[in-house]
């Protein structure tokens, strides 16, 4: 019987700096996630942590990962050649065929980017299937912006708003919060659809500027970056009220989302 706790080494094929403090790792991996999917990471003697698969394709995964911790600055010292190890994916992702046929808006904060790039990626490709496809992406300064040359790809297939909340003398961007571009946001006519990911806040701030517009709750995407543990709905580390997030997330539909309070 495979032990599903057993990691597997993954051999890392390349280092992309993000920021100072966000790297993405591409792993020659033969797992298949689902967009959204996370995979628990770790290093012989530093541990294990939970991290979001912000893109994959054939042989291949990203992670993009901010050093924060023991494990993340442990990985930060590896380069290409060199070998982690992992186990997953796990949990509920995002079902590119709830959005086909609709407008879709994707409202992202910070580190909120990672876990939906994938899709971005996958619909650009598909643009067909969407009515209209639109992002508000969300960072602190500059110097916080990820993956800043493929989203001025993006602004190819999808109207993008890239905001900072502060900016500096270089920067000709929007600012702002993304709660007010949600306000200034022309919704464009048939069924809208929304997902939103970042920090709580930002979360519980964007989800009301939308319910505020008129997307309904049953609308509305979320993505919880809650802390793992198990990944296996064993350990309860992630349980809210009889809600593994592990498990049935992290990627939850609001209308059940903004009933699981800590």
């Amino acid at each position: 019987m495979n032990n599903p706790y057993l990691p597997r080494p993954q051999r890392i094929l390349s280092v992309t700096q993000q920021t100072a403090i966000d790297w993405t790792f591409r792993l020659e991996s033969d797992m298949a996630p689902g967009f959204g999917q996370f995979l628990e990471l770790s290093l012989p003697g530093l541990g294990e942590a939970p991290i979001s698969i912000s893109d994959f394709g054939p042989g291949w995964l990203d992670l993009t990962i901010r050093s924060v911790g023991r494990v993340t600055r442990g990985v930060f010292v590896l380069r290409p050649g060199d070998v982690v190890y992992a186990r997953g994916p796990y949990g509920r992702g995002f079902d590119p065929k709830q959005y086909c046929g609709k407008n879709l808006l994707m409202v992202t904060g910070g580190t909120g980017l990672a876990p939906v790039k994938s899709l971005i990626r996958h619909f650009l490709a598909h643009r067909d299937d969407l009515k209209a496809f639109a992002l508000i992406l969300g960072f602190k300064s500059p110097a916080d912006v990820l993956f800043a040359a493929e989203i001025e790809e993006w602004r190819r297939g999808a109207d993008v708003i890239l905001t900072v909340d502060r900016g500096d003398e270089q920067w000709r961007g929007q600012t702002g919060l993304v709660t007010q571009h949600i306000d200034q946001y022309a919704f464009h006519d048939g069924p809208t659809e929304a997902i939103v990911v970042g920090p709580p806040p930002m979360m519980k701030f964007s989800t009301l500027g939308l319910l505020q517009r008129g997307v309904s709750a049953e609308a509305i995407t979320v993505s919880f970056e809650r802390k793992m543990s198990c990944g296996l709905g064993k350990c309860g580390h992630c349980k809210i009220d009889e809600t593994y997030v592990c498990l049935e997330g992290p990627v939850f539909n609001y209308a059940k989302a903004r009933l699981l309070l800590d």
